[in-house]
């Protein structure tokens, strides 16, 4: 019976308990379940009434291609003022920005990393050069150092280009030429076999010489990267996030010398270009970005006749880390005096080569190079075969004859080859540099520069704004490099004497045409 009653008092109990536990769970829940939508409601009240702002509206709108850090004034100041053809290129917004500058001015010191600078030869005007360089700033390089001739070192011309911040010209002076003279390069052998001789070999040792005393430039203004691109290469910075040629080479290893960019060439679409950068937007791709089975599997279409895959060079250029006993080893590559450089080639990254894009290309190589146009004796003159065949074409052809030429030859009329060519990767279209081009252009960079630097010279000391833009641009002129010494050095004709070099590597890097389908077993 106690037993029994036992049980029996202890069960009320229990149940109470129970009951008790549930409420509570139920107090929990409920309160679980409004403390969460009554922070979603104060913070809905609090945005609606402006105190907190959302990430994704900032970035969002028209300046949805802005990216963090960016002066969203200044972005929105450019957008307002770039027309609706850029936006017809990507279909996106407006504008484009980048980290690297606040506006489009570059007028401030980059106090970024790492520091990069390119020089050149050019006798190019300033409807060239100025896209160019401010291209090239707007990715990332810090100072240039041009050598001018012909046109570019014009007075006026020169007065414009001297005004933009870290842009340092050299002219081909009696100075120039008398301190080149002196030049290591011409008591060693490396570059010997392009002494003295016309046109394109005289412009390579001309080239090398000039990025020689451009290496001194570099270390002096304390540069980490040197390239040398001539003024229709643009460096076409593929696969970084924020199209950075900084971002790229910040990437390399310590112990890499030098990176190569296999270049891209212009495949143009019609025979009336003018402003090629802004014009031309596909690009036949570099046999070191294809898959060997693609290119020659494709390479006789891909010639359209022609001597070669490209119409000129196809082994790229190269950027080198500046340091001691650097040298160049011709307009293509670098090299060091102390050591063998370790040479490392971008998967992605290219150099855009805007190669024969203007019909007045093939009278403007013409009327540059004096030599007679025979067979035998272009060979003299011209590297490549493409160069020997069009120089001849514009010295014996009528002007219909060759515009018929250049249409057969370099304008891409073909459509139905070009889609097929474009579906192998064989063909790209590539728009960055002709949005960056259109974004300047519109920013009114270039306009308000000449402006400028017309307001502080007399009219009879300057161009007008038209005549620096539109008058045509003349060959290299001056004294040839052939002249530079009075005559061979008595020290280069020793070291040819006593060196027999049979190591390719110590020869100075040509323009070199892209293999060939012939070369086929070699690459399989």
């Amino acid at each position: 019976m106690t037993g029994l009653y036992s049980s029996i008092k202890y069960s009320p109990s229990s149940s109470s308990l129970s009951q008790s536990s549930q409420a509570f769970t139920s107090r929990i829940l409920l309160l679980l379940t409004l403390l969460p939508l009554s922070l979603a409601a104060f913070a809905f009240v609090l945005q609606w009434r402006g105190e907190i702002s959302d990430p994704t509206i900032r970035w969002s709108s028209i300046n949805r291609l802005d990216f963090p850090g960016m002066d969203t004034t200044t972005s929105s100041t450019v957008t307002s003022r770039t027309s609706s053809s850029c936006a017809d290129i990507l279909g996106q917004s407006r504008s484009i920005s980048f980290p690297y500058f606040r506006d489009w001015k570059f007028n401030y010191e980059s106090d970024l990393k790492p520091k990069i600078c390119i020089t050149s030869s050019t006798s190019a005007g300033l409807e060239q050069i100025l896209p160019w360089i401010f291209y090239h700033k707007v990715i990332g390089v810090t100072n240039f150092f041009l050598f001018v001739e012909g046109k570019a070192a014009s007075p006026g011309v020169s007065k414009v280009l001297e005004s933009i911040p870290n842009v340092k010209l050299i002219h081909r002076t009696k100075e120039l030429e008398e301190e080149q003279a002196k030049s290591r390069i011409w008591n060693e052998t490396w570059l010997s076999s392009f002494f003295y001789k016309p046109c394109n070999y005289e412009l390579f040792v001309k080239q090398s010489l000039n990025m020689e005393m451009a290496i001194t430039m570099a270390e002096e203004t304390d540069m980490d990267w040197i390239l040398h691109l001539d003024t229709d290469e643009l460096i076409h910075p593929a696969g970084t996030r924020e199209y950075s040629l900084r971002q790229l080479l910040s990437g390399v290893s310590e112990n890499v010398d030098t990176v190569v960019f296999p270049n891209y060439e212009s495949s143009v679409e019609k025979d009336d270009i003018k402003e090629p950068f802004s014009e031309v937007s596909m690009f036949k791709k570099n046999f070191d970005h294809l898959m060997k089975e693609t290119y020659f599997g494709n390479y006789k279409e891909s010639t359209r006749g022609n001597p070669n895959y490209f119409l000129t060079y196809g082994n790229g250029k190269s950027a080198a880390r500046v340091q001691p006993h650097l040298r160049p080893n011709g307009a293509h590559r670098w090299h060091n005096y102390m050591k063998t450089p370790v040479e490392v080639k971008f998967d992605e990254a290219a150099v855009l080569h805007y190669t024969y894009t203007k019909f007045s290309d093939l009278t403007s190589r013409r009327d540059r190079c004096g030599c007679k146009p025979t067979k035998e004796e272009v060979k003299r003159c011209f590297m490549l075969e493409f160069d020997r065949a069009a120089f001849i074409i514009a010295s014996t052809a009528t002007e219909e004859e060759m515009l018929n030429w250049y249409r057969e030859h370099v304008v891409w009329t073909d459509k139905e080859l070009q889609k097929k060519l474009m579906k192998k990767g064989i063909l790209i279209r590539i728009y960055a540099p002709m949005v960056i081009m259109q974004g300047l252009r519109e920013a009114g960079v270039y306009a308000s520069l000449i402006a400028s630097v017309q307001t502080n010279l007399s009219k009879d000391m300057f161009l007008s704004n038209n005549e620096i833009i539109n008058n045509s641009s003349k060959g290299f002129e001056g004294v040839s490099s052939r002249n530079i010494g009075n005559e061979e050095p008595r020290m280069a004709v020793a070291a040819r004497n006593v060196l027999q070099i049979e190591d390719a590597n110590l020869w100075a890097v040509p323009p070199l045409s892209p293999p060939m389908v012939d070369d086929i077993d070699h690459y399989i």
